[in-house]
This record gives C-alpha cells, sequence and structure tokens, in this order.
C-alpha cells in the first residue's frame, strides 16, 4: 500500500515546438521547384488530472521531474511535424495547485476528470513554405519552434468529505469512524495511533450516505506546527460540517478541551468557526451514572448544548442519533446550496 503523501513540489516542462523546414521541391525536369518546408509540431502540454481512483501524491514523492513530448520538425512536401504527446499526470480529487514561487493558485481539481494544462506546449515554427512571396520566391529561413513553458509547482491536498471528525489524540475518533462506515483505521489506546487522515462512508438504511473525514488528533498548538496535527488541519477546510468528538471522562475538563480545539481551528482559518458543527461526548460506557452525563452537558454554553451527542463510539450508544442528526444537517446544507446556485442564474 502507497505511503499517503498530500503535498509535493514537482517541475512540469512542457514539450518544445518543432523547428520549421527548409526545403526546395524537387522534381523531374523541375530544376529550381519552389518552397516547400513544412511547419514543426507543437510541443505537448503537461496537465493535470483529477483521478477518483488516484488517493496520495505518493507518485510524487521520488519522482519530482516531468517533462512532455517535445514537437518533430518539419518536412519537406510540406509535411508538418508531428505535435508532441500531452503529458497527463494523475492527482488526487481536491488538488490545490500552486505557483512554487509565488504561492498563485493555478487552479483547484475538484470534480472527477477535470483537468488543468500547468506548462502549456511550445508552437512550432514555420517552414519556409510560409515565407514565399512574389518578390521572395525562393526563401532560405525558417522559424525555429519556441520553447515549452516549464516552473515549479506545489500541490496540496485537500480531502473532500462531507462531515470532519476534530479532537485530541484518544478521543476515540477513530473507533467512531470504524464504528459507523467500513473504514479501518489504526486503534489502540496511545496517543497519535492515527498518522493520516482517513475515510469512512456512512450508508443509512434509506439509501442515503455521506463521507466521514478522521483527522489525526490535535494539540494544543497545532496550528503553528506542534505536534501532528498541522499537517492536516487542511483537509478540514472542505468539509460541510465539523464534529468535535470529546473524552466525556475527563469530566470537568472537556470543556477546556472543547474550546482549545476552537481556538485551534480558529488561528488556522478563521472560517472554520463559520461551519455548522456537532459535538460528541464520547466513552459514555464508562460513566453509570445518568445525571453525571447530564451535569458536564450543562457546563457547555446553553447555544452549544442542542448539538451535544452523548455516545459510546464502542457500545454504539447513541450513535444512531448522532449519524441521522448529521445527515440532516448535510443535507439542509446541500438544499440551501441548490437555491443559492439557483437564485444566482
Amino acid at each position: 500500500m502507497s505511503r499517503f503523501v498530500d503535498q509535493a513540489k514537482i517541475y512540469v516542462k512542457a514539450g518544445n515546438g518543432g523547428d520549421g523546414c527548409v526545403s526546395f521541391r524537387r522534381e523531374k525536369y523541375v530544376p529550381k521547384g519552389g518552397p516547400d518546408g513544412g511547419d514543426g509540431g507543437d510541443g505537448g502540454d503537461v496537465i493535470l488530472m483529477a483521478d477518483p481512483q488516484v488517493h496520495t501524491l505518493y507518485d510524487f514523492y521520488h519522482q519530482v521531474h516531468f517533462k512532455a513530448e517535445n514537437g518533430r520538425p518539419g518536412m519537406g512536401k510540406k509535411m508538418k511535424g508531428r505535435d508532441g504527446e500531452d503529458l497527463i499526470l494523475r492527482v488526487p480529487v481536491g488538488t490545490v495547485v500552486k505557483d512554487a514561487e509565488t504561492g498563485e493558485v493555478l487552479g483547484d481539481l475538484v470534480t472527477p476528470g477535470q483537468t488543468l494544462v500547468v506548462a502549456k506546449g511550445g508552437k512550432g515554427g514555420r517552414g519556409n513554405a510560409r515565407f514565399a512571396t512574389p518578390v521572395r520566391q525562393a526563401p532560405r529561413i525558417a522559424e525555429k519552434g519556441t520553447p515549452g513553458e516549464e516552473r515549479w509547482i506545489l500541490l496540496e491536498l485537500k480531502l473532500i468529505a462531507d462531515v470532519g471528525l476534530v479532537g485530541f489524540p484518544n478521543a476515540g475518533k477513530s473507533t467512531l469512524l470504524s464504528r459507523i462506515s467500513a473504514a479501518k483505521p489504526k486503534i489502540a489506546d496511545y496517543p497519535f495511533t492515527t498518522l493520516e487522515p482517513n475515510l469512512g462512508v456512512v450508508s443509512l438504511l434509506e439509501g442515503g450516505s455521506f463521507v466521514v473525514a478522521d483527522i489525526p488528533g490535535l494539540i494544543e498548538g497545532a496550528h503553528k506546527g506542534v505536534g501532528l496535527g498541522h499537517d492536516f488541519l487542511r483537509h478540514i477546510e472542505r468539509t460541510r460540517v465539523l464534529l468535535y468528538v470529546l473524552d466525556i471522562t475527563k469530566k470537568e475538563e472537556v470543556l477546556k478541551d472543547y474550546q482549545v480545539l476552537k481556538e485551534e481551528l480558529r488561528l488556522f482559518n478563521p472560517r472554520l468557526l463559520e461551519k455548522e458543527y456537532f459535538i460528541a461526548l464520547n466513552k459514555i460506557d464508562t460513566i453509570a451514572d445518568q445525571e453525571e452525563i447530564e451535569k458536564i452537558v450543562c457546563l457547555f454554553p446553553k447555544e452549544d448544548q442542542p448539538k451535544i451527542f452523548p455516545i459510546s463510539a464502542v457500545s454504539g450508544q447513541g450513535v444512531v442519533q448522532l449519524i441521522y442528526a448529521l445527515w440532516r444537517k448535510i443535507n439542509e446544507i446541500l438544499q440551501t446550496s441548490d437555491k443559492e446556485i439557483i437564485q444566482g442564474q
């Protein structure tokens, strides 16, 4: 299985255009035939294509130089040189492409099959047949092909999911993902079990489904590179709904954990706090007293309490109610987006 790689810097070079040809027609009984040099072929482009079968940028981890084919030179008898073949590089859906030097975003490949030309091939040069005039009937000049574009680009993968799980290490995110989907993330009772994002598809009895992303556990300071979280925070930027997964066994500390997580998201990207969200108080199977659970819920601000779901990812208690709340919210967001699109037309 290939290693999960979500960032890469690569060099791309489009093909050069082929040179035009200097040639003259050679026929029997025609000692001084006219110019018949053909044009050179165009160089191939370097194209990125979003491929749903590709899930990581691992292919660009070891190989970083990519070059499209040059156009072939023109030939006699006004024959155009063959165009160079385009080089198509397949990347995961959700890949953001930037110019490495300027940081300019060149494209965002969010749709399967979507393409982006990142280096345009050079144009083929004109052959001497193109330069013939009534005054200059035997030109001995032809154009050189133009060079293809070249640049360093940055590839940055941002997973596309409906729900993003956010929480500290050992909060039970991976266990929850394995409970509600067919995903099989590594699970163990120590921090940073999850070393890469995991995706799972949640299927409902009614036939609906949605995608959940389990992001490696955050720690305080994650927005500035502490721990593992900084490398993966970008993956929740595309999610429609955030689900904060908190360890209820920490009792009075659980509210502080929630506040720290929200602050880390704010410092990374303030717009993350504008997303719809729910809160899962996990591991209620370890607390026998229902009143104790209710007291912990009451520690949260009143506006957050309707969004709180006490659950046990291990036993499944409360998980079904959470799944359907997420599903309803996702549908609500999708319907609102569709209305905005229709109104904007």
